[in-house]
């Protein structure tokens, strides 16, 4: 990687949320500061909503490193699931074993957990993260769950974080008893160009870079107008820009570097971008949606380079076309796509596909990707490649290699080749180096 030329100890733009490099805006100061109220006031019940990639899940990390040993936290990312599923989940983190309970069992439970909670001088915190796929019916239970209390104050208290979605469900009439026991709510817009500086710079600075100006003064004003100022897209666009840069053999990140990792990238003017997703219904949007982080709305038309299968337990589960661009893998919905495993984390690993070749690079994953029983870091993909996350395998299928194979059949008299299968091996970054 690119680490010893920038003169780095560690990759300052992972899209993981790790809350040593938060940055707090005067917004994400604001966010955090209501998330940490729900600490100080018995009826605490925030609501934080914010764009993909807002930083939303990296400020939930942070305020949980931060928290006091007396407060019994549980944390639910998984909520495209029903009530009891839900009450369920709650529990489980609590560390019970729920699975054979009924509805009113698991209410009765909870509740006699929460009182006993209080007898015993300690807070319970439940955080819902992309709390905007909760069902009506989930929302009920949740408020439902907010009214639990003593002879003189409740006893749980409650966070819900999600994208701007929530807010217009929150606001549904048959929601409005859930909504007045919300005590504060806060949306976190994009940063402003000077903060989107003092972003890039803050980062660096975490990453070893102390002061020294590693972008180019020109550079922030293109990244910028791609990005819109959200903190994910500036990640992906930094890190794809220093790659530019270091295989140019440059230890500064000229505009240059950023116009190629933009055409890498295959993105548009955020305003653009902005645009076309508002126009556009939700429920006509393609089933393969672009990524916030990787592809340009509407580029179905654009050439197939390859397939990805994913697998568990000898079947196959889904399927997903790559073309040019940048896949996010990770267990959270807000993935492009989502494996929905203990064993997967948040963001796990990315693929981006170019014209000539597709790269799998681990994000600083927890259980970390394995190609032929090895652990790798980065590794180019040859067609075949079996690629080991947990309990799944991601199995890569180059549509390249079919079409060249077309190509030279047709160009041999009777239509036969004979060919030789080269096992090129793991080609792992660090073999590179």
């Amino acid at each position: 990687m690119y680490l010893d030329p920038f003169k780095l100890k560690e990759l300052p733009f992972r899209l993981s949320p790790d809350p040593q490099f938060l940055y707090l805006s005067k917004q994400h100061a604001r966010a955090k500061a209501y998330m940490e109220s729900t600490i100080w006031f018995t009826d605490g019940f925030v609501v934080i909503t914010g764009e993909i990639g807002s930083g939303k899940t990296t400020l939930i990390e942070s305020f949980l490193k931060e928290i006091q040993s007396d407060v019994v936290i549980a944390q639910i990312n998984q909520t495209q699931v029903s009530a009891i599923d839900f009450l369920q989940a709650v529990l489980v983190q609590f560390g019970f074993s729920p699975f054979k309970m009924k509805k009113a069992e698991l209410i009765a439970t909870l509740n006699n957990f929460l009182i006993e909670q209080y007898a015993a001088g300690r807070k319970v915190l439940l955080i819902v993260d992309e709390a905007q796929n909760l069902s009506m019916r989930v929302l009920e239970e949740i408020r439902l769950l907010s009214g639990v209390e003593t002879t003189k104050e409740k006893v749980l208290r409650i966070i819900l974080a999600g994208q701007p979605e929530l807010s217009e469900k929150l606001d549904a009439p048959e929601l409005i008893q859930l909504t007045q026991r919300i005590r504060l709510r806060f949306h976190l817009t994009t940063l402003s160009a000077p903060e989107m500086r003092a972003y890039i710079q803050h980062r660096l600075e975490v990453a070893g870079a102390g002061d020294r100006q590693i972008f180019a003064e020109d550079a922030f004003q293109e990244i910028f107008r791609y990005t819109g100022g959200v903190p994910r897209l500036v990640n992906t666009l930094c890190d794809t820009a220093m790659m530019a840069a270091f295989t140019a053999s440059r230890d500064t990140v000229i505009l240059a570097d950023i116009q190629q990792a933009l055409e890498e990238l295959q993105w548009v003017e955020y305003s653009a971008r902005n645009a076309l997703q508002m126009k556009a219904p939700a429920e006509r949007r393609p089933v393969e949606p672009p990524s916030a982080v990787g592809a340009v709305p509407g580029d179905n038309g654009q050439a197939i380079h390859g397939r990805l299968l994913v697998a568990t337990d000898g079947r196959s589960v889904e399927e997903r076309m790559l073309r040019v661009g940048r896949i996010i893998v990770g267990r959270t919905p807000d993935n492009d796509l989502q494996i929905d495993s203990r064993f997967v984390s948040r963001h796990h690993c990315q693929i981006v596909t170019t014209m000539h070749s597709s790269v799998i690079e681990d994000l600083n994953s927890t259980n970390g990707i394995y190609v032929k029983s090895k652990r790798v870091r980065r590794h180019y993909l040859n067609d075949g490649d079996v690629v080991v996350i947990g309990k799944h395998e991601l199995i890569y299928v180059d549509e390249r290699m079919a079409r060249t194979r077309a190509a030279m059949t047709d160009t041999v008299p009777g239509g036969h080749i004979q060919t030789g299968v080269v096992d090129t091996g793991v080609v792992d970054e660090e073999q590179l180096e």
